[in-house]
C-alpha cells in the first residue's frame, strides 16, 4: 500500500490501494432473479469456467482498441507478454467481459499490453513457468476485484473477471467517504471522489496522487481517468503490483520468487506464494481468517487460469497462516 497508515474513516472496502470490489446485482439468466453477485461476505463458491466453444464468439473486434493517456512509443516491447497471452486467450479467460451486464470492456487486451510497456518486467523475469504462474496470479486478482460472478453464472463464476470497472453506486459521486482530509500532500480535489476504480480498484486520494505522481498523470484532478482510459486503469493496477511498499514487497517479486522473508516476516508466516499477494493487497481483512470466502475466490480464479495457461500453483496458496503486515 502506498502509506502505512489506516485510515481513521470508516473503511466500506478493501485496504489502502485496493477498495471495494465492484459489486454490482447482474440479471441471472437462469432463474430470472437479480442476483448480488459479489455479497459482503465473499462468498461466491462454484466450479465451472470458460467454454473454449465460445472463444471465437466472444473474441473482441480486430483492432479495437482503447485510447490511451499514455504514451507506449518509447517504451520496451511487449512481445514476451503477448507470447504469454495472446488477444484469443484474452478473450478466452474473459469470456463474458463483453456481456450486457458489464462495463469494464475498456480494460481490453490492448490497453493491457499498452500499460505492460511501462514495466516491462512484469511477466518477462525468471523461467517460463514463474512467469506464467505470475501472469496467472495478476490475471486472477484483477478477476476478483472487479468480478461480475456469481455461483451459478453462466460459464461459472470465474468466467466473469474484468467485469465492473468501478464501485458499484459510487458513479454518481456520493461515494465521498475516500477523502483522507489529514493528508496535506495529496489533498482532495474540490467535487472528487475517491472510490474504488480500475482492475484493482484504486481508492483512497492518497493512493490517486501517488500513483498519479508515478505515472505523470494528475490523478487527484481527474479521478476518473481510471475509469475512461484503459491503459491508465491497467497501469494504476500494474503500478502497484510492481512497486514495493515497504514493509510489504512487490507483489511481482513474491511471484517470481526474488524476495528473501525478513526475521519478522518468518515469524508472522508470511512466505511466497499467491497467498501473500492477497495479504500485500488485502491483508488486514482477508488473511489470518481460515476458509475466508474472498481468499478462496481468488485462489478458484488463479487455479483457472494456471491451468489455461500451462503452469502450476505453487505453493502457499492462502494466507490464513499469515498475520498483516
Amino acid at each position: 500500500m502506498f502509506d502505512l497508515r489506516i485510515p481513521a474513516l470508516p473503511c466500506l472496502c478493501l485496504l489502502p490501494l485496493l477498495a471495494c470490489r465492484a459489486d454490482a446485482a447482474v440479471h441471472d439468466p437462469q432463474d430470472g432473479a437479480i442476483v448480488n453477485p459479489a455479497p459482503d461476505d465473499g462468498s461466491r463458491e462454484g466450479g465451472g469456467g470458460p467454454n473454449a466453444q465460445s472463444l471465437d464468439a466472444a473474441s473482441p473486434k480486430d483492432g479495437a482498441t482503447s485510447p490511451s493517456a499514455l504514451d507506449a512509443s518509447q517504451a520496451p516491447s511487449t512481445a514476451s507478454l503477448a507470447s504469454l497471452l495472446s488477444r484469443a486467450l484474452f478473450a478466452l479467460l474473459f469470456l463474458h467481459q463483453r456481456d450486457s451486464a458489464c462495463n469494464a470492456q475498456l480494460y481490453d487486451y490492448d490497453s493491457l499490453l499498452s500499460a505492460a510497456a511501462r514495466f516491462p518486467s512484469f511477466a518477462t523475469e525468471g523461467s517460463d513457468q514463474l512467469r506464467r504462474r505470475e501472469l496467472a496470479a495478476f490475471l486472477a486478482n484483477i478477476s476478483h476485484e472487479t468480478t461480475g460472478g456469481w455461483p451459478s453464472a453462466p460459464d461459472g463464476p470465474h468466467a466473469w473477471g474484468l467485469c465492473l470497472r468501478e464501485e458499484v453506486g459510487c458513479d454518481t459521486g456520493s461515494c465521498t467517504q475516500y477523502c483522507d482530509s489529514s493528508n496535506t500532500e495529496f489533498p482532495c480535489a474540490p467535487g472528487k471522489t475517491y472510490h474504488g476504480r480500475g482492475p484493482l480498484q484504486l481508492s483512497w486520494n492518497y493512493n490517486y496522487g501517488r500513483v498519479g505522481k508515478a505515472l505523470a498523470l494528475d490523478l487527484l484532478a481527474d479521478p476518473g481517468l481510471v475509469t475512461r482510459d484503459g491503459g491508465v486503469g491497467f497501469a494504476t493496477a500494474l503500478w502497484f503490483w510492481m512497486t514495493p511498499q515497504p514493509p510489504k514487497p512487490s507483489a511481482h517479486s513474491v511471484m517470481v520468487e526474488t524476495w528473501q522473508p525478513s526475521s519478522e516476516d518468518v515469524r508472522a508466516g508470511r512466505v511466497s506464494g499467491f497467498g501473500l499477494t492477497v495479504n500485500i493487497i488485502n491483508g488486514a481483512l482477508e488473511c489470518s481468517i481460515p476458509n475466508d470466502p474472498r481468499v478462496e475466490d481468488r485462489v478458484g480464479f488463479f487455479d483457472q487460469y494456471a491451468k489455461v495457461l500451462g503452469t502450476d500453483l505453487g505453493d502457499n496458496l492462502r494466507c490464513e497462516s499469515m498475520k498483516p503486515f
